[in-house]
């Protein structure tokens, strides 16, 4: 089986990434790096809580939406943890295809930056140790194939919904015109969790604090800001109106061509930004 190296240490689901292709993932901190969850925030609720009492409904609530079968199968195919389903999932509502060949450097920052998000929360898992609520309840999952492989791994926070949140805030940051569709879809991917049954709701609401305070950190790292900067040049690039790529392709370059912008408009010598030229050449100012 292939192997996945990290530079941050025991990440929550390590597990379940060992099938993804072997490289090593640069992360831009290391877990200890990260903000603290146990310092910031607070525990999993006490079983005698209100807060524990809404947690039991929602699992209730989570079973009632897996006889939607739409819901149902999504809630499935988030199951499966890792980037590649993330970027499958969440394709349509970011607007474009990610893949390493297509989109290198979308695809590097979404890499990097999600496995530095989901360091933090490798210590609360340690600490606090909970019980998922499948086992609590002795039932079995939507996914009874991957019950086995989560019982190591402990319920707070949510894993997979903070792998889904800190994926839509790059991806929104990336594309901002698309900001509603993407975090509406991130909101979904950790409600899943609790369609599938391998998590409370107070799992997942801890999971995009979590998520969020360590996408803020992520912009303290200069080498993210600077990666993030390519990923969205690249972006635009990609984004190019179709008559732009359409005239790239098939005018052959002349002395003195001219140049556009990526709305189509001709450029002169002050114009700055992504400029695309008809000899095929993209052009930043």
């Amino acid at each position: 089986m292939k192997k996945i190296f990290l530079t941050v240490t025991g990440l929550c689901m390590a597990a379940t990434m060992l099938a993804q292709d072997e490289e090593k993932v640069n992360a831009y901190f290391t877990t200890t790096e990260m903000p603290d969850m146990m310092i910031f925030m607070p525990g999993p609720p006490d079983s005698t809580s209100v807060a524990f009492s809404n947690d039991v409904n929602r699992y209730f609530w989570g079973k009632e939406m897996r006889k939607d079968p739409e819901r149902a199968a999504e809630a499935t195919r988030d199951a499966v943890y890792g980037l590649e389903t993330i970027l499958t999932e969440f394709e349509e509502a970011f607007g474009m295809k990610i893949t390493k060949d297509e989109t290198p450097e979308i695809y590097k920052v979404l890499q990097e930056g999600t496995a530095t998000c989901d360091s933090i929360c490798t210590l609360p898992k340690q600490r606090y140790g909970r019980t998922r609520p499948f086992i609590r309840f002795n039932e079995h999952t939507l996914v009874p194939e991957f019950e086995e492989e989560l019982n190591p791994h402990k319920s707070f926070p949510s894993g997979h919904t903070l792998l889904g949140w800190s994926s839509a805030l790059l991806m929104m940051e990336i594309n901002p015109d698309r900001a509603n569709e993407i975090l509406k879809r991130g909101y979904r991917y950790g409600e899943n969790r609790i369609v599938v049954g391998a998590h409370w709701q107070s799992d997942t609401d801890a999971a995009r604090l979590a998520a969020s305070a360590a996408y803020a950190r992520l912009h303290t790292s200069e080498r993210f800001l600077e990666q993030m900067k390519k990923a969205r040049e690249e972006f635009k690039a990609k984004s190019a109106p179709a008559t732009i790529r359409a005239m790239e392709a098939t005018r052959q370059p002349t002395e003195g061509s001219p140049s556009y912008t990526l709305n189509g408009t001709p450029a002169t010598a002050t114009t700055r930004g992504i400029i695309v030229s008809q000899n095929g050449k993209t052009i930043r100012r």
